[in-house]
């Protein structure tokens, strides 16, 4: 990491955008962290003034399920927004794919979901781009919406406008948006009843809401209840969904009536677990849960040390946070941009800890320049496209069901010499050749 100002140092790109990246800015004394969205206007002339209308916008909006605006800094080739750093990361890393979440969880969100959409359409402010993506955690697992580079103000002084401006995440994306003027409201609860079928199914229900889309003409012929996800639904869940996706703006449900719905009301337990429906085990196969050490995590592993472990006879129930590739310890923990997903024990580490990034790990034995061009091979064999950066990110991205799915790739090189750590600078003054790699990847969908 490289000093930005005195007393800041740079960290690891949080996300990208189309008009830039937003990296992470850590103040070394006190440990605080800043999420930092650059915007390089000599590559987008036109940013600049979408930077002007975001920052204003942030200026008006002042609530707990919002993420803060700090300030706005300006240079000749650069813009600079300062926002809250969100430590829990993205609500779309808590949705287990094809299963979702627990209903008290899915309702939880949804509910502040709600509560902030409800919060900007007082002020006048349409989002346009809600999605999981665009949804962030606070180390106190609560819901804050981010990224307003496409919002707008659509009512001053109790006089609304209508909208013309085609723009969002396609499968989030209101049927009348794509076809005409649209009213902001109805426009942005739509797009708050997909995020609910995802955060309780796992999955989307279209690509987009057109007729060209077979999976729409059958949500709206209402011939789509042997299908999924909507198979995945009780009926109290579906009975909401219908009313938040009603293909009409004007038969939509408003967000008064959403809160009046029996399901917003109900108060579920905590032990009602929404994949018990399906007979689905609790224990979580894709990611480790630092809260609960009695999950474990076939494909996320702890570090048993220099340990022989016989993996075949061992139990599962008797390792705690058992896992094949996962680190266990602090130490072994890269300091990156997602934290582990705990905060039961948040008070007990260091700002630095808190900063772990939740990742998929795995190590291989060749060196950087050999691991580059073997993966770099079967990237081209393949026919993706990718670009590398100074700071050893492979960026892939692929078109999946018309949405881009883009893939990070970390290479970071670990030197071990007698039990000892190193660090890459201290490489060349012990001359070692044990080493090897860690190679982290993360995956990112979006919309066209």
């Amino acid at each position: 990491m490289t000093e930005f100002v005195e007393g800041w140092i740079l960290g690891h790109t949080l996300g990208e955008g189309a008009y830039g990246e937003v990296k992470l800015v850590i103040n070394k004394t006190t440990g605080e962290a800043v999420a930092m969205k650059m915007v390089d206007v000599l590559k987008h002339p036109d940013a600049r003034q979408s930077v002007k209308k975001e920052t204003t916008i942030h200026r008006m909006l002042s609530n707990s399920n919002i993420i803060q605006f700090f300030g706005k800094r300006s240079e000749p080739t650069m813009e600079y927004i300062f926002l809250e750093y969100a430590s829990g990361g993205e609500l779309y890393d808590r949705i287990e794919p094809d299963i979702g979440m627990p209903k008290y969880e899915a309702q939880r969100y949804f509910k502040q979901l709600i509560c902030a959409v409800e919060y900007l359409h007082s002020r006048g402010v349409a989002h346009r781009d809600l999605k999981p993506e665009n949804l962030l955690l606070d180390d106190n697992d609560n819901l804050k919406i981010t990224d307003f580079g496409l919002a707008t103000i659509f009512r001053v002084q109790g006089r609304e406008r209508t909208l013309e401006k085609k723009c969002g995440t396609l499968p989030y994306v209101a049927p009348e948006v794509l076809v005409q003027a649209y009213y902001a409201e109805p426009a942005d609860i739509w797009s708050c009843g997909i995020i609910l079928v995802a955060l309780l199914c796992g999955e989307l229900p279209w690509d987009q809401s057109l007729a060209e889309c077979p999976e729409y003409v059958a949500w709206r012929k209402g011939t789509y209840m042997s299908l999924t996800p909507w198979k995945k639904l009780d009926n109290l869940e579906l009975s909401l969904i219908k009313k938040i996706l009603a293909h009409l703006p004007s038969a939509r449900y408003t967000i008064p009536e959403i809160k009046n719905h029996r399901w917003f009301l109900t108060t579920f337990k905590k032990d009602d677990l929404h994949s018990n429906r399906y007979n689905m085990p609790v224990s979580n196969y894709s990611q480790v849960d630092g809260c609960n050490p009695s999950r474990s995590c076939l494909s996320q592993p702890d570090f048993v040390g220099e340990e022989n472990v016989n993996i075949e006879n061992m139990k599962l129930d008797e390792k705690t946070g058992f896992s094949f590739s996962q680190p266990a310890h602090i130490e072994d923990l890269l300091l990156c941009t997602q934290p582990m997903q705990c905060t039961a024990h948040s008070s007990s580490q260091t700002p630095f800890q808190q900063l772990v990034r939740r990742m998929t790990r795995f190590f291989v034995k060749t060196d950087f320049e050999t691991t580059v061009k073997r993966l770099l091979n079967c990237l081209q064999y393949e026919s993706y496209t990718y670009r590398i950066n100074d700071f050893r990110i492979i960026t892939i991205s692929t078109v999946v069901r018309k949405r881009i799915l883009t893939v990070n790739v970390s290479l970071i090189f670990i030197v071990t010499k007698k039990k000892k750590k190193y660090n890459i600078n201290q490489i060349k003054d012990e001359g070692t050749q044990d080493h090897n790699f860690r190679v982290i990847t993360r995956c990112y969908l979006h919309g066209q």
